[in-house]
């Protein structure tokens, strides 16, 4: 065993074991490790991988407080193969991996409640040290929880660079002949690559779990998107085979990682693979991942089928098929899983009508999700002398919608129970919601106007209540008073209105 291998970590930290081994050959196929780890409330085995330049190691994340002993296997004799270390408390701001806590929604395992408000820089990690650095201060200044990001990296507009490192060994394209006029004539079957799919780059991985880790850091999800269709290397051509192998290594690399989910594509729609191939990878990875990560596919024209027992979200895009923010709560009820829209379309000024929305728009469509119950996700194109945007490189954000969802954030985080359902007993013109934890649901109820502009509106609610009047935009808070039945509040004719209400004590 290598030397330096912790004997504490933290709950829902990540203990590694590591030893030198074969080198010769290809040890990413030849030879394998794995481990076995116990303690007073779990027994998980777990895969290790090979790291390069002979080095094996194996990740676990202890779901428990206490003491671990484990035993390492190997295709090799390895020293030192058993051993035992203490998992501590967790630290400030840990609350474990988050789960689906009821039927819609999340929370992290602690029990403490998660909500959700995401955004896409989909090659972040792919750019260089500078930007990963920028990417993740912008990060811990913004409301956003989650991030999505790819894997293997991404060949589209505004995507024309060659990334830091790749997947694989060997060597790809002559890229110097793209420009924004004829990238679409290149695509994964272009001449010029030469792969082995059996070889993984290491340096590829590390600069994720760089990522990852910065991400956890921070506090934010890393929603890890393994496949997707805008390739000119090949990597969405592989072999199933391949495929198994590769999504196999990216669990025994990141699954030990708490704040990880898994998204098995981006836009599964459009790459060519069937039904049954993506039930075939899932299955895969659900045998791979010990604990349990969340788990879902996300659309381009049509929505998967979320009812899939693997499946633990919806991650949904919005296309010219589908509305999104306003049939959050139709997908509720259609899946009875938690509803994640992903993508509802960018904030920017690209000529893309889905890279054009205003910063109004985008808020809305947040408030709408988020009042119907589901959890709202963000993106950003901004036009850049640079040539990098926030929905792809990461960097620095631009928008103005931002820092409207953080006041939406701070709204939410004052829910009781920290999680909303759609009222059913709303009118029809407008968006209300109700506290979704049991014995809260009648203690708030939070209204949104969108882009209409009322004077005013009349309301008959029984009991009484302490009335704010919110603008959404401007990011204010008035206080309405004490109201009771039948009563009116003033909006000021103004759009990005919403009114709460909450239950006074008799």
């Amino acid at each position: 065993m290598m030397k330096g291998v912790a004997r504490e970590v933290e709950r829902w930290g990540v203990f590694e074991w590591s030893c030198h081994g074969p080198e010769e050959g290809n040890p990413f196929v030849d030879q394998w490790v794995r481990a076995e780890f116990e303690g007073a409330g779990e027994r998980v085995a777990v895969e290790g991988f090979y790291d390069g330049s002979g080095v094996y190691r194996v990740r676990f994340m202890p779901s428990f407080e206490g003491t671990y002993r484990y035993r390492v296997s190997a295709s090799f004799d390895v020293d030192e193969p058993e051993g035992a270390f203490t998992a501590l408390p967790a630290t400030r701001g840990n609350h474990g991996p988050v789960r689906v806590r009821d039927t819609w929604h999340f929370a992290y395992e602690d029990g403490a409640p998660y909500i959700s408000l995401g955004t896409t820089c989909y090659a972040w990690a792919m750019q260089g040290d500078a930007q990963i650095d920028a990417t993740l201060e912008a990060l811990a200044e913004s409301p956003f929880n989650k991030l999505r990001f790819c894997v293997f990296p991404k060949h589209y507009a505004y995507n024309l660079d060659e990334p830091q490192t790749y997947p694989f060994e060997g060597t790809p394209m002559d890229s110097s002949v793209l420009n924004e006029e004829n990238f679409w004539d290149y695509g994964p079957d272009s001449a010029g690559n030469a792969w082995d799919f059996e070889r993984f780059n290491p340096a590829h991985f590390r600069r994720l779990e760089r990522c990852i880790e910065g991400l956890r850091e921070r506090g934010v999800e890393a929603d890890l998107i393994l496949f997707h269709p805008y390739d000119r290397w090949g990597f969405s051509r592989m072999t199933k085979e391949a495929d198994a192998r590769y999504v196999r290594y990216a669990a025994a690399r990141f699954s030990a990682y708490r704040n990880v989910w898994w998204s098995l594509a981006n836009e599964y729609d459009i790459l060519k693979k069937s039904p049954r191939d993506w039930e075939d990878i899932a299955a895969v990875l659900v045998e791979a991942d010990p604990y349990r990560h969340l788990r879902s596919i996300h659309n381009c024209l049509h929505l998967y089928d979320f009812s899939r027992p693997w499946v633990t979200h919806c991650s949904i895009q919005r296309t010219h098929l589908y509305l999104s923010a306003e049939l959050t709560d139709a997908w509720r009820e259609r899946w009875r899983k938690p509803v994640v829209i992903d993508e509802m379309a960018y904030e920017g000024d690209i000529p893309y009508g889905w890279g054009s929305l205003t910063g109004e728009e985008m808020t809305r469509r947040f408030w709408e999700t988020a009042l119907r119950g589901g959890y709202p996700g963000h993106g950003e194109t901004y036009l850049h002398p640079s040539g990098k945007l926030w929905w792809s490189h990461g960097g620095q954000l631009r928008g103005e919608s931002p820092a409207r969802i953080a006041f939406l954030a701070k709204m939410l985080a004052e829910v009781p129970g920290g999680m909303l359902k759609p009222y059913e007993g709303r009118d029809w013109d407008e968006v209300c919601a109700v506290p979704a934890a049991r014995g809260h649901e009648g203690d708030m109820r939070l209204y949104y106007y969108s882009f209409m502009r009322p004077a005013y509106r009349d309301f008959n609610v029984p009991g009484r209540w302490h009335a704010t009047v919110i603008d959404t935009w401007n990011m204010t808070t008035t206080d309405a008073g004490v109201v009771e039945g039948r009563f009116r509040v003033a909006l000021g004719a103004r759009p990005w209105m919403a009114v709460r209400l909450v239950r006074e004590e008799p």
